[in-house]
């Protein structure tokens, strides 16, 4: 086997350098728990970007990926499969929608998604094909594809990728008075993240969702919500937006749909919404595959059983709790929803970073002075006590 040095200098040989991740080697893992090639482990308070909600290779997951392998992994949607009717069905109960477009990818569900609302703009509410606008908020992260950074206000996302996508209109997050000038009579949608992830765990004024549900049904626009990190209960409810009992128009789903084992992503909404394609309108090899199937519906029925959302939610409680506790005065907020918390600091956070893993707990930075903290929603109160103990140590050390 590599050591850790000799898989990272192998893989930035090889390795186009389109990220630069901590010097720290996975070499297997089981829930909460990451070990090195050299036998460290480390608490993954990262969790994938939330696509670890089940942690590492959940057995249930993973058994039920094992025996569909023995079965069937791929048949394009040139043919029916015996698992993508319950997955949709599934989906569509989870959320409250009649119908379920999978994919694989979070950003290929946004594509989607923006695909979706422009062809209803244009369908059904009579824009003008080419006109449609479709509004979008400062400082968001929906992926990585030419026409998502068009609605980037990061320029390491954007920088030598013109030309853009046209028809997108950027507003300030948390300020509807902002979306509502913004509207004109070509605006088809709104997408947004309930919580901004990528931009520092930012939370939105209270009762900024409501507003934004009245202004998109007054003025007959898609309320489009990304809840590709939030949802699956990451932050105490089952959707973000259900902190509010907000419902949008579309849910944009992934990552932890995947049960941390396939990529697994859709969008759902009623048919007034995606009974605008017909056949050969918009589709995708893998989405649907059986093998992914068989997996987010293990991770689904998990989801419930386990009541995960009032895990998240308690053991969000108890872990923001135990970081207002932490005595540095470089620490300038501490916030989130269940366990999607971000730390802010007044100062640089990379340093803070490497302390943690020196202290054997993974997190990383992001928008250079927050640290996002993220934990499988299965950890026990023992693994997030013992995690929190080495987070206190690398903050006040």
């Amino acid at each position: 086997m590599l050591s850790s040095a000799e898989v990272i200098k192998k893989t930035n040989r090889f390795s186009a350098q389109n990220y630069a991740p901590k010097e720290v080697v996975i070499e297997r893992a089981l829930g909460v728990m990451v070990y090195d090639p050299e036998g460290n482990s480390y608490f993954d308070m990262l969790s994938a970007y939330s696509a670890l909600n089940f942690g590492h290779r959940h057995p249930e997951i993973v058994a039920a990926a094992k025996e569909q392998l023995d079965k069937v992994t791929l048949t394009s949607r040139a043919f029916h499969n015996t698992v993508l009717c319950d997955f949709c069905e599934k989906l569509c109960e989870l959320t409250g929608k009649e119908l379920t477009l999978p994919m694989n990818t979070g950003a290929e569900a946004v594509e989607t998604a923006l695909k979706t609302a422009r062809r209803w703009g244009s369908f059904v509410k009579g824009v003008p094909d080419g006109k449609q606008e479709i509004i979008v908020c400062e400082n968001n992260f929906h992926g990585r594809t030419i026409t998502i950074v068009t609605m980037s206000t990061d320029s390491s996302a954007r920088d030598g990728f013109a030309p853009f996508t046209p028809g997108f209109i950027k507003v300030k997050y948390g300020d509807s008075d902002e979306l509502e000038s913004a509207i004109t009579k070509n605006t088809v949608a709104f997408i947004m993240e309930p919580i901004q992830g990528e931009a520092g765990v930012v939370v939105p004024p209270e009762g900024y969702l409501k507003k934004v549900r009245e202004i998109c049904s007054r003025n007959n626009i898609l309320f489009v919500a990304d809840e590709v990190q939030t949802g699956f209960a990451r932050t105490g409810k089952m959707f973000a937006c259900m902190h509010e009992d907000v419902e949008p128009d579309i849910y944009v789903l992934g990552k932890a749909l995947g049960g941390g084992v396939m990529p697994v992503s859709a969008i759902t909404a009623n048919r007034d919404i995606l009974g605008v394609y017909e056949p050969g309108s918009h589709g995708s090899t893998f989405g649907g595959n059986p093998l992914s199937c068989a997996v987010a519906l293990k991770a689904m029925e998990i989801l419930v059983r386990d009541d995960y959302p009032k895990q998240a939610f308690e053991k969000g409680e108890f872990f923001m709790q135990k970081l207002r506790a932490i005595d540095n005065h470089h620490i300038i907020d501490i916030r989130g929803k269940g366990l999607l918390i971000g730390v802010e600091f007044d100062t640089d956070a990379v340093p803070y970073v490497k302390k943690l893993i020196h202290n054997g707990v993974l997190a990383k930075e992001t928008h250079e002075r927050t640290i996002r903290f993220a934990p499988p929603i299965v950890a026990s109160y023992e693994e997030l006590d013992d995690a929190l103990q080495r987070v206190r140590k690398a903050f006040t050390a």
